[in-house]
């Protein structure tokens, strides 16, 4: 698989899930128990990269599978955790993030330390679920679509 085409593949996976966790989330953002937007990124994640396993299985499927795979999900990691960074750090954000974080913890007596921690357990959950789902869904995807007959 090309560079080109892994990064087409990480551009379709980055569109296709932001598109489907706005849609979850506006259904699951509501759930009190707070797990609401886990529940999407994990959702939204597994169903773009059956989609684009499906749609790039071909391009999978020329060499190894589990190559083409583990270059596309890497990349989508990086764009991932970039963007969970990004979102975080935006200033009409934060507050919604320290107001949710001080509603699950008692934050009051939180070091700059503690909230630095809090946020990298954010990103790395996020980058968890980018790899271990990412993965699943376009292997299973690429195996949806069956190789062309030589």
């Amino acid at each position: 698989m090309k560079f080109g085409d892994v990064v087409t593949a990480v551009a379709s996976l980055a569109v296709i899930t932001t598109l489907l966790d706005s849609v979850l989330l506006a259904v699951l953002f509501p759930v009190k128990s707070g797990k609401g937007t886990d529940v999407a990124g994990i959702l939204s994640t597994l169903v773009a990269s059956l989609i684009v396993g499906y749609l790039f299985a071909l391009k999978i499927q020329e060499e190894s599978r589990r190559g083409a795979i583990a270059s596309i999900v890497v990349l989508f990691t990086v764009v991932s955790m970039l963007a969970t960074i990004a979102f975080i750090a935006n200033p009409l954000v934060s507050p919604a993030v320290k107001e949710s974080m001080d509603s699950m913890f008692s934050t009051s007596g939180w070091t700059n330390y503690d909230w630095f921690d809090a946020m990298f357990m954010v990103v790395a959950l996020n980058v968890v679920i980018a790899l271990v789902f990412g993965f699943i869904g376009l292997y299973a995807g690429s195996m949806l679509r069956k190789p062309k007959k030589s």
